[in-house]
């Protein structure tokens, strides 16, 4: 089940978590980004467990 909407997803998630491990590597990583970061990850996850 490797559809072109699976590996989009699965792309946006891996940009996602690049950008998650960037932002708590800062010396003042920001909470908020944070936060909206992993519940958008979350969304892409639920929304690959569905497909």
């Amino acid at each position: 089940m490797a559809s072109s909407h699976a590996k989009a997803l699965q792309s946006k998630h891996q940009g996602l978590e690049a950008q998650l491990r960037e932002e708590m590597n800062r010396p003042v990583p920001n909470a908020a980004t944070i936060q909206e970061l992993k519940k958008r990850k979350l969304r892409i996850k639920e929304e690959l467990a569905e497909a």
